[in-house]
């Protein structure tokens, strides 16, 4: 449950970073009615959260983050086979100024060198024997600087953090989201990548990343604990309420997203579209969810989870 609904979240923010702008309202729609949502910008979001699931699964397995693990992440990010740069040309510019801030290596195989130096760096931790902390912080600034891809460099970068600290062992589940922090602080970000790279001097970047990971953790401490709180809350009221239909199944549904529709409840429980239909509609009925519509087709939404991701604190 957190996996699907922490990721969406992040998904957003991350990919607003990079100015692609949807609302959390699009994004859940479009997870639920890919066929009749046509918003690009939550398209994209939600390619961001499949990538995701997919690094994780992919590390959950092997406990390594390879580049081919990185190429079939970015793959799904973009949808193209792209993959590394092969033409030069690419520069970072001011976006209000146009003025070149960085040029990154510009030959194929010196990216793909740096690339396979980077990949060693990831898994042999005889190469820089440090906190994995501050050594995601070094693994990122690498990345952004080696910027090996035409486009998506910042997303494919911000996975990679959260990856590493699941291969490490560091977190379980991917629910250590860097991208509201680097929102809220998007210029500092920017300016530290580059003075780093100009200066040499480490130190105002690792700090700036610890304090990320330190105000990250906190806010989804508060998050997890919240939803915790309310699925106790639901869990007593359904079994009260409603004591005919309840089951910890379709308690689990109504926290798994945000939104939810009679489909998915009829294939999570196995039951008729009819009983399913009949299972949300009583929900509804008891204010546990609220019933909207796309297109023709009805949705519900459980609208104190959702609430919970507008009132994350600073």
């Amino acid at each position: 449950m957190l996996i699907n609904t922490l990721s969406l979240q992040e998904a957003k923010d991350s990919s607003e970073i990079e100015n692609i702008i949807t609302t959390h309202d699009e994004l859940y729609k479009a997870e639920l009615f890919s066929e009749f949502i046509g918003n690009p910008a939550a398209k994209e979001v939600s390619r961001y959260s499949s990538a995701l699931k997919y690094g994780f699964s992919c590390i959950h397995k092997e406990k390594l983050l390879t580049i081919n693990h990185i190429l079939k992440i970015h793959k799904e990010l973009e949808q193209n086979d792209a993959g590394i740069r092969k033409l030069p040309g690419t520069s970072l510019k001011n976006d209000k100024t146009g003025e070149m801030i960085y040029m990154p290596p510009q030959n194929h195989g010196d990216i793909v060198h740096l690339l396979n130096n980077l990949e060693q760096f990831m898994n042999h931790d005889d190469m820089l024997d440090v906190d994995p902390l501050i050594k995601m912080a070094v693994i990122h600034f690498q990345f952004e600087s080696i910027h090996p891809f035409y486009d998506g460099n910042g997303r494919t970068g911000r996975i990679i953090n959260i990856l590493y600290l699941v291969a490490k062992g560091l977190l379980d589940i991917p629910v250590l989201y860097l991208s509201r922090y680097i929102i809220q602080n998007k210029a500092d970000y920017y300016r530290l990548l580059q003075e780093t790279r100009e200066s040499g001097d480490w130190e105002p970047w690792l700090l700036y990343m610890l304090d990320g990971i330190e105000s990250t953790a906190k806010q989804t401490i508060h998050i997890v604990e919240n939803i915790k709180h309310l699925m106790i809350s639901y869990k007593h009221r359904f079994r009260d309420e409603l004591p005919k239909i309840y089951s910890q199944d379709l308690l689990n549904l109504l926290f798994r997203h945000p939104y939810t529709k009679i489909d998915a409840v009829k294939d999570e429980l196995h039951v008729s579209r009819l009983t399913a239909t009949r299972y949300l509609n009583l929900l509804v009925e008891h204010d546990f969810l609220q019933k909207q519509k796309v297109s023709k087709h009805n949705y519900y939404i459980n609208a104190s989870l959702f609430d919970l991701f507008m009132e994350i604190p600073e």
